[in-house]
């Protein structure tokens, strides 16, 4: 689901044509498990800081196709990281001030 901020982009043909394009370049198939992939994942996460920038909003490198299973993983681990969740060296999790955008 886009969030506000980011559903004209999600919406534009230059994202549609790209989203499509590395589903067939991939061979619809999930880059973590093997498995059937359909959804089309930022590595690096859009925000509202970089929803205008191409070199990650439509950078071909900064995607990977997922499996919806997959997908809804990755999301959850962007979400924890926006709300200030970490990893410390150990491997335990952690609070810290979460990552905000200009806007707040």
């Amino acid at each position: 689901m886009a969030l506000d901020y980011s559903k004209r982009f999600y919406h534009s043909k230059e994202w549609k044509k790209l989203a499509e394009y590395i589903r067939a370049s991939r061979h619809y198939t999930c880059e973590e498990c093997g498995e059937y992939g359909t959804e089309v994942h930022h590595i690096i996460a859009i925000t509202p800081d970089n929803i205008d920038d191409p070199n990650i909003t439509l950078n071909e490198h900064n995607l990977e196709l997922l499996c919806k299973e997959c997908h809804d993983a990755k999301r959850k681990i962007d979400k924890d990281i926006n709300e200030g969740l970490r990893f410390d060296p150990n491997g335990n999790i952690i609070q810290v001030p979460p990552i905000k955008s200009k806007n707040n």
